[in-house]
């Protein structure tokens, strides 16, 4: 980063004259950025203790190595740098979404700032004519971010799906008899979850990211880089089904043992060490399609030499009105905000679900709770699940509803969808109808209305989302709503309303509707009192 005028040009490797006043803006402008930021970092390091993003302290590492690479083969800066006005505009706009994040208290939103400031940092620094050549470490910072939590379910049974159809089709190329239903692989003797864990998320992301960085330190042709970097996702995917048919075989061959314990995780380490392996060779195949092929140490650049000249150019940093102007904007907004920050959202009044009525006319209600593990993944601050059957019929309905007094902070709620498919349930048909149980506070809304089918067995399932007030069938929607509610109202709070019932052979559709209509029409007035609206 140290800089030369006219004079000759300085050899890339030299170190440069310590400039104190510019070391100095540089540590204060870092420093200042620490409060605005922190939600995110705390939110960082909770995600990086979960298995799917436990890769995340590598990325600022690689990050840093891609942007070390940069600099020793660009030529030193100019001295007098003049478009250093654009990297301010960039980090002014990083600090007005990172308020936004503060307020609303969505980490999500912060860390996405944060990655935006860094790359104004850069254009400050050096110049937009200058930096925005070196975004490319700045962009692969996004890497060791969480996915937002309704995008992570979403892709979650995308590739469970996937994964599930993919895996049994490898079962049966190997002569085993092999059934589907939702997420689990019928073996006969013994049943396989495709569970979150199973779907390849925790190998998509790492994988992603080496890809990227695959594909910067390859040398060849850009269409070589876009075939590495894009392969990634359905490689991914691929060796994962391959993972879940080669358990589905063990399991039937030597027993359910093989699809537990220590001997699973390894089989997830050994499909991980494949992937990169056949991105190697991909590398390898994509060269002698050259006209003049290289070996693959020369394909990949991993030279480190003159790392360590190129990082001590940060000596010699140079301080600029600019950065100064950048540094005392972050220091008034991080100070803004310990100054003023009312922190936590509005606590509503409600009453615990345990009080919740057991009895509506004729239907008398059994409650049950659900596993420990599946409690930890709903991460609901209070839920309901109780199952109301009337004598002599055999009719029951489920009825469902859990409870999130915030969700921000990387809780909330998450969509039907994600669960259905883990207990064995096929999605027969899903769509949104408008419903009216004739219950005054609740009025005509619509709800989510779905036919599951297991089997020979089949539900009537209604769900929706209600958001202090307001129901919504979209899961994006209901957050889009919880960041406005949180501005204008204070408040985060939240529900899943679901109700279920059996679709008896000797019934039709209609008659299953009318009957959770009715039960609904008994049980909604009392919803708001645990429900707040």
């Amino acid at each position: 980063m140290s800089v030369t005028s006219d004079k000759p040009q300085q050899p890339t490797h030299a170190l440069p004259d310590l400039n104190l006043a510019g070391i100095f803006w540089f540590a204060v402008l870092i420093l200042s950025a620490l409060p605005v930021f922190w939600i995110g970092f705390q939110s960082l390091a909770a995600a990086w203790s979960t298995p799917e993003y436990s890769h995340g302290p590598l990325i600022p590492i690689i990050s840093l190595y891609l942007f070390l690479r940069e600099l020793r083969k660009a030529p030193l800066p100019d001295l007098t740098v003049q478009d250093r006005w654009p990297g301010v505009f960039v980090i002014v706009v990083a600090l007005a979404i990172a308020i936004l994040g503060n307020l609303t208290r969505i980490p999500d939103i912060v860390t996405y700032a944060m990655i935006i400031w860094l790359g104004g940092v850069v254009l400050v620094v050096f110049g937009w004519r200058r930096g925005r050549t070196h975004q490319l470490p700045v962009v692969h910072l996004v890497f060791m971010l969480p996915l937002p939590q309704f995008l992570y379910w979403k892709l979650t049974i995308l590739l469970q799906y996937l994964s599930s159809e993919l895996g049994v089709w490898f079962v049966s190329l190997a002569g085993v008899s092999v059934f589907l239903e939702g997420n689990i692989i019928d073996l006969g003797v013994y049943k396989l979850q495709v569970a979150e864990a199973c779907s390849g998320l925790r190998y998509l992301f790492p994988i992603l990211s080496f890809s990227y960085l695959f594909a910067i330190l390859y040398r060849g042709p850009i269409w070589h880089k876009v075939v590495l970097l894009v392969s990634a996702a359905p490689l991914t995917v691929l060796m994962n089904s391959v993972r879940i048919g080669i358990i589905g075989i063990l399991v039937d061959r030597q027993g359910i043992e093989a699809a537990e314990g220590f001997l699973h995780f390894f089989e997830g380490w050994v499909i991980f060490v494949i992937c990169i392996l056949i991105l190697f060779l991909m590398a390898i195949i994509l060269q002698r399609m050259t006209r003049d092929p290289k070996p693959l140490s020369e394909a990949i650049d991993l030279d480190t030499d003159g790392f360590g000249p190129v990082a001590g150019r940060f000596l010699g940093i140079q301080p600029s009105k600019a950065m100064a102007v950048a540094t005392f904007l972050t220091m008034a907004v991080s100070v803004g905000w310990m100054t003023l920050q009312g922190g936590d959202p509005v606590k509503v009044e409600r009453e615990p679900f345990t009080l919740f009525p057991r009895q509506f006319g004729d239907w008398s209600g059994t409650t049950s709770r659900l596993e420990p593990e599946i409690e930890e993944v709903l991460g609901a601050t209070d839920y309901l699940s109780t199952t109301y059957a009337a004598p002599g019929s055999p009719d029951y309905i489920n009825m469902f509803v859990a409870f999130y007094d915030k969700q921000t902070e990387g809780s909330g709620i998450h969509s039907p969808e994600v669960c259905l498919p883990v207990g064995g349930w096929e999605v027969f048909s899903l769509e949104p109808v408008e419903v009216n149980p004739n219950v005054p506070a609740y009025g005509s809304f619509h709800v989510n209305r779905s036919v599951i089918q297991k089997g020979l067995s089949k539900q009537l399932v209604y769900y929706w989302f209600e958001q202090r007030g307001k129901r919504q069938t979209n899961d994006f929607t209901a957050k889009i709503g919880v960041v406005i509610d949180s501005l204008t109202k204070g408040r985060t709070d939240g529900a899943l309303v679901r109700y279920v019932t059996p679709i008896r052979p000797d019934e039709t559709e209609a008659d299953a509707d009318a009957r959770l209509i009715d039960f609904m029409t008994q049980s909604l007035p009392r919803l708001p009192r645990f429900v707040p609206m």
